[in-house]
């Protein structure tokens, strides 16, 4: 289906588009592509490996595209004024979307997991490319995130897999609508609350998305997308959750700090289990994982056995490391039900909060800026603290009107401790001069891969 053919990706570092550029490249495509921040020298080890791989890359002024047999994979935002979108409108090239390349080579597979919901999709995407694999079943997996699972020497970014076996696992995203592109076998429906779009949009797309699948796996704990469910009388639906009559049930649960364990009760039986990542969302994950895993036919007991050694994804709930009793997280948290399960979780434990939040774009701020004020305001303590920098901004026009002084003004008013200060290296500062011993410091942000290493610096920091 890809062999032979030239694909041009612009923007190869996103999160979405590197995985999918090495899905091709083992398929055996041709791949290039460009990047903003391999121009603006950052995040040079990504670029590094990917070269290795013998991915050719360039700079994003139309250099790389000198053929219109190339497909220019773009996002469908980017305007026609960027040199590469210039270059190939010229040249006749085809452009796609990353979704709509993704689409294809997910619904030529012979049997497929789609992992839908505002919450948890990668995790979820990770833990049943996991289970998968362990049971020998050689999946391909397209995650958004790093899974440690599959770090190794040769894939230290291993947000893909590429395997031989007949199943393809991928997450799918609603905030662009093309969620609408799958038709999978098995639909997990993780939860439905408010991000990108509106709850109407929300309910339209996840119900198409629900109907269209053999076996939907979903989230009988969550109001919304138990509604959305109940009327469909889905022939396969599956669910998963706290209640007493969810299909996969967890019970009698303890917390631990880097992971849990709880009881699994499914198909008739009764299963410990033992997660080492932490969290009562974790342990819906896992619940969604397994049930979704059984639905292509792993054993009860196979899934459970795999899902106690998946080790996570980088940036969720990723300890960083600890200095002087003080540790730092690294996490994805960025809208209000990512970061509620954070701070719930940090919570569970004793020790004071400092968190630092990048928000995602100024436009997130003003569709969902008083809910991410009260989720701070609900989750944080009043010895807690949080501090947040101007939002991430890599170029473009955008309004600018309402940032994220909006944001710590509500979360102050509600009588808890935030701060807004501009710059990303002024809140590094101000963390570590907060610091003090049994300090929990967690770093949240998306759709920037800088702040692990601002993470990472502030620890460096913390220890001298």
């Amino acid at each position: 289906m890809h062999k032979n053919k030239s694909y041009f990706f612009c923007g190869i570092g996103g999160s979405g588009m590197l995985p999918l550029a090495n899905i091709v490249r083992d398929a055996g495509a041709s791949v290039a592509g460009s990047d903003r921040a391999l121009d603006q020298g950052r995040l040079g080890p990504k670029f590094e490996w990917l070269q290795s791989l013998g991915i050719n890359l360039f700079p994003q002024d139309g250099s790389g595209l000198i053929s219109g047999d190339q497909i220019l994979i773009a996002s469908a935002a980017i305007e026609d004024s960027v040199p590469d979108v210039a270059t190939a409108n010229a040249l006749g090239c085809t452009r796609m979307t990353r979704a709509e390349l993704l689409a294809d080579l997910f619904n030529a597979a012979p049997r497929s997991v789609a992992v839908g919901g505002t919450s948890g999709k990668s995790t979820v995407t990770g833990m049943v490319g996991w289970i998968l694999t362990d049971a020998g079943r050689d999946p391909t997996i397209m995650n958004g995130a790093v899974m440690k699972n599959f770090v190794a020497d040769d894939a230290p970014f291993a947000s893909a897999r590429v395997g031989q076996g007949d199943v393809f696992v991928s997450e799918v995203d609603e905030s662009d609508g093309s969620i609408a592109l799958f038709t999978p076998e098995v639909a997990v429906l993780n939860n439905v609350s408010l991000d990108h779009k509106s709850l109407e949009e929300l309910r339209q797309l996840f119900g198409d998305f629900a109907r269209k699948a053999k076996a939907c796996v979903w989230n009988a704990d969550d109001a919304e997308t138990a509604a959305l469910i109940a009327p469909m009388a889905l022939p396969g639906a599956i669910s998963f959750g706290f209640c007493a009559d969810a299909h996969f049930r967890a019970t009698d649960i303890t917390d631990l700090p880097l992971g849990s364990r709880f009881t699994l009760h499914a198909m008739g039986d009764a299963y410990p289990v033992a997660l080492i990542v932490p969290g009562r969302h974790n342990i819906a994950n896992a619940l969604a994982a397994i049930a979704a895993s059984v639905a292509l036919g792993v054993s009860v007991a196979q899934a459970v056995r795999s899902v106690e050694r998946f080790n996570g994804l980088a940036r969720r709930f990723d300890i960083v490391g600890t200095a002087n009793d003080i540790t730092v997280i690294d996490d994805f948290g960025h809208n209000p039900d990512k970061i509620a399960a954070t701070l719930t979780t940090l919570k569970a434990f004793p020790g004071r909060i400092i968190a630092f939040f990048q928000p995602h774009g100024y436009g997130p701020i003003r569709v969902m800026g008083a809910e991410l004020a009260d989720v701070f305001a609900d989750n944080l303590g009043n010895a807690d603290h949080l501090i947040l920098c101007d939002p991430v901004y890599f170029g473009g026009t955008v309004d600018k009107s309402i940032g994220s002084q909006r944001i710590t003004d509500a979360v102050v008013a509600a009588g808890r401790n935030a701060d807004h200060i501009p710059s990303r290296e002024d809140c590094g500062n101000h963390i570590v001069e907060l610091a003090k011993a049994g300090d929990r410091i967690v770093i949240m942000g998306a759709r920037d891969d800088t702040l692990s290493a601002f993470a990472a610096g502030v620890l460096a920091r913390l220890q001298h």
